[in-house]
């Protein structure tokens, strides 16, 4: 291992964790075995919408090494409680958000291929699967909703009647209507887009999976879950599912896969799998295949959108409006309501000045799984709105696409920057960034290279994407005024040892993205210790007092500003004790890179002598001090953070066969202070990746007619490869962050954000020259070729333009 010397922060430190994952000696819950562990599968819905007239265990019960089947009817009998329900959207127009039931398995109908029917358990998963065969469930099947776009039509299939009338969860909106209403009456030119979000999945490399275990002789229940917050699932077993009292409940999350907002939900096994480890009082298990994690996790995204732009006669934007109709699926997830509403309308518009803006959105029921929280989390809707409305602007009033922006960007001198409509912008520095990212863009040639391309018979278009996020959740107050029925602060507590060595106990949980090595940077700087002897705990609700979890990148941001405010208050205490111990007044005491020394003189305690002297208060003033060195504090931010920045995509396209080739990714982005950039560009890396599979590879695609899932594999669905993405090129602005006390801002979901519209975007300049305007995603090369040959200028020939960019700069190296 690296032995890297201080000071650590804003060093490109190699992840102290991988050690053990490229070793194989990641622990994650299919490497978990327990004494005397059942194996369960979860018989699933065929259909996208039945009547349930009877389910019958009997001959499936019967089969050698079956140990229980659960239905429904055990549920009730048992008084299991529904999967909740964690944000409720408020002010909707009319009437309020409707919350149909969701219960842990499907009770008198199910609603989308997947719904889960019954729970078996088995000595072995082939004992299981053959009981899941013989279970014999009689449906009626009625006919679904599926397209999005005529759900909440009046004469289309009602799927909660009573519940949400119209398929309608709520129609919500935000901003000042009649405002917007005079910019459109009064404006030079009016571009309205209609524009299509298409449905993905997560698809982690690992897939979900379960162990509950039940404890009689101290009636204490365990879940080892592979899920991003494990003491929110906690709460949730206790309060609203199994109602078990919290302290009897222990929930591990050990290495997890890879989550992607994904894993943050309470799930409908998580209850199963614990329900069935009490009544058979041994350890029951269930992870899911591939295919399975198709039909059971929440997919995402899913919008159709139309969007107008008023502009005066510069290309200045006087007013924005938005109409978009979400999909929730066929139930609520956990804050599946929020992502359409909070996190998509509130972040409009973006980094433009533009004060007039009115947002509506309809969530609306289909057949299909439920929707929540990925990668973004409608900050990626919302920049793809605001981008393709801004290049489809420039295109109309023959503005360049950069210069548009130009002209509405905020500038530096209105910060901190109130929007209209909630946030509050801290700091930022747009123009600047816009320049940068214009020279990583090498625009200067791009006639050059379009030319050149053309001449091999390519079509060479260059895309980029502004965009401007907010993470960092909470703060809690402003969160419950909106609707969020949880907290979203975090915890962080600093145990100092008596040797000296530091445990760090934080809410946070890591999934892939380095907290025991950046956490570890900030307590070696902070306390001068050893690098080597900091241990981060994370994922445990016995070991760890409290936390709300990891998304939204909120990690560094929320849990470690906790981390280092208890660093900071270990320091004090450490200065009290030193004090003692030199015989000095405490406020004679500094501390710098690990000692503690009386001002103006040599006599000084290292850090290590203190940790020892906290744990053994010989002459000790008890008074005065307590003995030990812990600090916790439970940190509630005072604002969002608002990272920024500009993403760009070259593309070429071969007009032969309509294949598109990712010829340059760049990113230039301001995400305040940065404690390991390497780590920063490997979150940029991996949201970039993802950001152009939705953009080019990735779609659930649906049957309209009996809602079956078409893209139910990776031979349907299409995931990026490594030959399919360029060496990336990573560029940074900084200004830090007002709203924590490391200045940071978050990273993780940048390049999922502004990658779909960055690579949009180059489609459509490479096709401009033909005329073609409109494409949506995924931009396949079906789609690209149809849009050749019936372009309104087909037989035009490409424009000028490219060379592939060069530079300097971290991805160069």
């Amino acid at each position: 291992m690296n032995k890297p010397m201080g000071p650590l922060a804003g060093q490109r430190i190699r992840r102290k964790e991988d050690l053990r994952f490229i070793t194989g000696e990641g622990r994650y819950l299919d490497d978990i075995k327990l004494p005397n562990m059942a194996h369960a599968l979860v018989l699933r819905s065929p259909h996208a919408h039945a009547r349930i007239k009877s389910v019958k265990t009997k001959r499936a019960g019967a089969l050698p090494g079956v140990l229980a089947i659960y239905t429904s009817a055990d549920m009730e009998a048992a008084q299991v409680g529904l999967l909740p329900v964690g944000w409720i959207v408020p002010k909707t127009n009319g009437r309020p958000m409707a919350q149909p039931p969701h219960p842990v398995l499907a009770s008198g109908r199910v609603r989308h291929v997947g719904d889960p029917v019954a729970f078996v358990v088995a000595e072995t998963k082939a004992a299981a699967l053959a009981a899941l065969n013989k279970i014999d469930v009689d449906y009626e099947i009625l006919k679904p909703t599926v397209d999005l776009e005529t759900s909440i039509a009046p004469e289309t299939a009602q799927i909660w009647p009573k519940e949400a009338p119209g398929n309608l969860c709520y129609d919500w909106e935000v901003g000042d209507r009649a405002a917007v209403d005079r910019a459109f009456a009064q404006a030079h030119h009016v571009t309205t887009v209609k524009l299509i979000n298409n449905r993905v999945h997560a698809s982690p490399m690992e897939t979900r999976g379960v162990i509950g275990h039940y404890d009689p002789s101290s009636d204490r229940y365990t879940l080892y879950t592979s899920n991003q917050n494990p003491h929110v699932i906690r709460i949730l077993l206790s309060i609203a599912t199994l109602k078990i009292s919290e302290e009897k409940i222990r929930v591990v999350a050990p290495d997890v896969g890879g989550g992607f907002g994904m894993k943050i939900y309470h799930y409908a096994e998580e209850v199963l799998a614990v329900f069935a480890a009490h009544r058979l009082k041994r350890p029951v298990k269930w992870v899911a295949d591939r295919s399975e994690a198709f039909v059971s996790d929440t997919h995402a995204r899913d919008h159709v959108t139309t969007v107008a732009l008023a502009l005066d006669a510069e290309g200045v934007v006087q007013g924005l409006k938005v109409d978009t109709i979400a999909n929730m699926g066929a139930y609520l997830s956990t804050f599946a309501p929020a992502i359409p509403s909070f996190f998509y309308a509130y972040p409009m518009p973006g980094p433009y000045k533009v004060r007039a803006v009115h947002v509506r959105t309809r969530a609306a029921f289909t057949n299909t799984m439920p929707v929540d929280a990925y990668r973004g989390a409608g900050r990626p809707e919302c920049t793809y709105v605001l981008e393709r409305a801004m290049d489809a602007a420039a295109r109309d009033m023959g503005i360049d696409r950069v210069e548009i922006r130009r002209r509405n960007l905020i500038p530096a001198d209105a910060f901190p920057y109130k929007t209209p409509l909630l946030w509050t912008y801290d700091t930022g520095e747009f123009h600047k960034l816009l320049d940068h990212a214009h020279e990583v863009g090498n625009f200067a040639t791009l006639a050059e290279r379009k030319a050149a391309a053309l001449k091999r018979g390519k079509y060479l278009g260059l895309g980029f994407a502004f965009y401007m996020e907010a993470c960092g959740m909470g703060p809690s107050k402003l969160l419950a005024r909106e609707g969020c029925l949880g907290g979203q602060y975090e915890v962080g507590q600093v145990r100092i040892n008596p040797t000296g060595t530091v445990t760090v106990l934080t809410g946070s949980h890591t999934h892939g993205q380095g907290h025991e090595t950046v956490y570890a940077q900030i307590v070696a700087d902070t306390l001068g210790v050893d690098f080597e002897a900091i241990e981060i705990v994370h994922g445990d609700t016995d070991r760890v007092a409290y936390g709300i979890g990891t998304y939204g990148s909120r990690s560094l941001a929320v849990g470690g500003s906790a981390m280092k405010i208890s660093l900071d208050k270990v320091v004090e205490k450490g200065r009290k004790i030193a004090a003692h111990l030199l015989e000095a007044d405490a406020r004679d005491i500094e501390f710098k890179q690990g000692r503690y020394s009386v001002a103006g003189t040599d006599r000084t305690k290292s850090f290590k002598e203190v940790a020892a002297a906290a744990y053994n208060p010989v002459d000790y003033p008890l008074d005065q001090l307590e003995p030990g060195l812990e600090e916790t504090t439970w940190f509630d931010p005072p604002d969002f953070t608002f990272p920024y920045g500009c993403h760009l995509c070259e593309i070429e396209i071969d007009p032969e066969t309509g294949k598109i080739e990712v010829v340059a990714l760049a990113a230039v982005d301001d995400f305040g202070n940065q404690i390991n950039p390497m780590i920063v560009e490997g979150q940029i890396h991996g949201g970039l990746a993802q950001g152009t599979g939705q953009a080019l590879l990735e779609h659930c695609v649906f049957d309209t007619k009996t809602g079956q899932l078409l893209s139910g594999s990776f031979m349907d669905y299409a995931m990026p490869r490594a030959d399919d993405l360029p060496a990336m090129r990573v560029e940074s602005l900084v200004t830090p962050c007002r709203n924590n006390p490391l200045g940071v801002k978050g990273c993780g979901e940048a390049g999922a954000i502004a990658g779909p519209a960055a690579l949009v975007s180059a489609v459509l300049d490479a096709l401009a020259p033909l005329g073609v305007t409109q494409i949506d995603m995924p931009v396949t090369p079906e789609k690209i070729w149809r849009a050749i040959t019936l372009a309104p200028r087909s037989g035009a020939r490409v424009g000028p333009s490219a060379e592939r960019w060069e530079g300097e700069g971290p991805a160069a190296e």
